[in-house]
């Protein structure tokens, strides 16, 4: 009788923490794609915002080629099932907000482009997105934050390894982002 007790105690341990580590792979999916949602309205801007510097920009068709691609890669589905296509999809957002960051500091030298009230309100509607972007990332990294603690530390690291259930990476930020841009390193 002791050892069905035993197993049974055992049996509803086990299941709390499976109950746990799933809630906390679904929240982390859920937070990926609130930052998807977000993404998506970027994805969107981008080829208007394009459209409208081509019209002024005669000399930085690298830059905004570069950017369509960067754009098209970035639009890529994935499996959020999978830390290294995650990773990948998340490389691409930041080399695509690396060339929207460098598209806007290179328009600064357009002074027809910067008065455009066009690019102006792109600018204004893409900094807005920018800034639910920033607000789903904080929502994404602590998911990210709870599933990472679930799949290391022990009990709850073995019982996702059953489950196999995967930690997955945090969305940074790369360190050139996090500088001023500087103009004239563009120009060049």
């Amino acid at each position: 009788m002791e050892l069905l007790i035993i197993g049974g105690v055992v049996l509803v341990g086990f299941y709390s923490l499976y109950v746990t580590v799933i809630k906390r792979r679904n929240t982390a999916r859920e937070a990926l794609s609130s930052i998807d949602v977000q993404l998506r309205k970027r994805h969107d801007l981008i080829p208007n915002i394009v459209t409208l510097a081509q019209k002024f920009m005669t000399h930085e068709k690298e830059l905004l080629t570069g950017l369509t691609e960067a754009r098209n890669l970035a639009h890529q589905s994935y499996s959020p099932d999978d830390p290294a296509a995650v990773e990948q999809h998340l490389e691409a957002e930041r080399k695509l907000q690396s060339g929207m960051m460098q598209l806007f500091a290179v328009a600064e030298n357009y002074p027809e482009l910067r008065s455009s009230e066009a690019i102006q309100n792109a600018q204004q509607t893409y900094s807005e997105v920018e800034g639910h972007i920033s607000a789903a990332r904080r929502f994404y990294t602590s998911a990210v934050t709870d599933l990472k603690n679930a799949c290391e530390i022990w009990p709850m690291s073995m019982v996702a390894a059953m489950a196999g259930v995967k930690a997955l990476p945090y969305f940074e930020v790369e360190e050139a982002v996090r500088e001023p841009v500087n103009v004239a390193d563009i120009m060049d």
